[in-house]
């Protein structure tokens, strides 16, 4: 459980910040090179490497040196993982929302059975 938790919340970090989001992006429509990952930004390709280790230490993002090239591309087990986590968080968090609702409706229904037996004893003085 500590190791899932440590892995998540390396993720949490990685996915914290946008240029590594944006890398994410790119990548979701397929694998590229850090310096194909670079072009959009106004930035050092070192700087951009530095991006792509933290989101690769995190275990969102593979790498593997062909030649001197790196090519990149998203670990989808490390996505599920996150996935996962947040799946159970909404369902949770729904089925909070849900009795919240069914509390109200019922709360609703007994105010108005009780303000129309108050307004029938209104008419009869």
């Amino acid at each position: 459980m500590v190791e899932h938790s440590k892995q998540l919340d390396m993720a949490f970090h990685a996915l914290s910040d946008a240029t590594r989001r944006g890398i994410l992006d790119h990548l979701s429509r397929g694998s590229a090179s850090v310096s194909d990952l670079a072009k959009p930004y106004d930035t050092s390709l070192s700087a951009i490497h530095q991006h792509v280790q933290v989101l690769e230490a995190s275990g969102l993002v593979v790498t593997e040196k062909r030649g001197r090239v790196r090519e990149c591309r998203i670990s989808s087990e490390a996505v599920l993982r996150v996935e996962i986590w947040l799946s159970e968080r909404r369902q949770l968090w729904e089925g909070h929302f849900d009795r919240l609702g069914e509390l109200l409706e019922s709360n609703e229904t007994t105010d108005m059975a009780a303000g129309s037996g108050q307004s029938a004893k209104g008419n009869e003085t």
